[in-house]
């Protein structure tokens, strides 16, 4: 789907990916209705849009209160005039521990966010998309969707529900006007961990790993672009790219790898 023109809803819009996707949308001549839970990161987001924030609604909304999600898509249009496309991008992880340490509250919260909300926005909003002559749905799912990552595993769990859902809905909409896409970033550098509350104590990153993250803005123009070209599935990153090859030959030595590599 082609976003000139175009109104698409940005979830977790305050910063990180998020940000930089409205940003990119807008540059492509999209209006974008702008959602987080943060309304000063909202505000920052319209600010930098300069004179494109003319284009942009902000909506203050906790993705893990259904009704407000279901409100949404009218307070959209009554902006906008019409509302194209979704980009389900707002998720946390959890604090780097094993299921047998981490407690039931946050273990909700991580699926609260990262599934269920996305899931409010699916069926809030599938019912207008499929009146448009052209709609989308784009849902972040993560390398960890696919991939186990030991002090990640609810996180994890909640993006490989997000990524079965996706690929569901890909087979639901098949004969309609709906496109669907799912994402699968690797290393971003994002505040996640922070926004999170999810830090880590500072360890070094060595230059080959480095290399190997994207900067937010080259993770929004990967979503975006994957978006336009209606693609199944997109892989954002060159990590995610090296370890999908190894899980689908390996799974096993895949998630052996990564269990590796957090240890040192």
């Amino acid at each position: 789907m082609n976003v000139l023109n175009k109104v698409i809803v940005v979830t977790g819009a305050g910063g990180g990916i998020g940000r930089e996707i409205v940003l990119n949308l807008l540059a492509k001549g999209a209006s974008v209705a702008a959602v987080d839970i943060n309304q000063e990161a909202l505000a920052e987001t319209l600010k930098i849009a300069g004179d494109k924030g003319s284009k942009v609604s902000i909506h203050v909304v906790n993705l893990t209160e259904r009704e407000a999600v279901e409100a949404l898509p009218e307070q959209v249009i009554a902006h906008h005039g019409s509302v194209d496309g979704i980009i389900n991008n707002a998720g946390i992880i959890q604090p780097f521990v094993h299921v047998n340490e981490l407690d039931y509250e946050k273990i909700k919260l991580v699926m609260d966010i990262n599934f269920y909300g996305t899931l409010y926005m699916v069926k809030s909003f599938i019912p207008y998309l499929l009146k448009r002559p052209v709609g989308h749905i784009t849902n972040i799912s993560s390398m960890g969707g696919f991939l186990p990552v030991p002090g990640q595993s609810i996180y994890g769990a909640s993006k490989a529900a997000v990524k079965l859902l996706t690929e569901a809905l890909h087979s639901e909409l098949k004969d309609t006007n709906v496109k669907v896409t799912v994402v699968f970033p690797g290393g971003v550098g994002t505040n996640i961990m922070k926004n999170s509350g999810a830090e880590r104590s500072n360890q070094p990153v060595d230059e080959k790993q480095r290399q190997k993250i994207l900067t937010p803005k080259e993770a929004a123009e990967i979503i975006v672009t994957g978006m336009e070209k209606d693609k199944f599935s997109v892989l954002a990153g060159k990590d995610v790219y090296l370890m999908d090859k190894i899980y689908r030959v390996n799974p096993k030595k895949a998630a052996e790898l990564i269990a590796k590599k957090l240890k040192h």
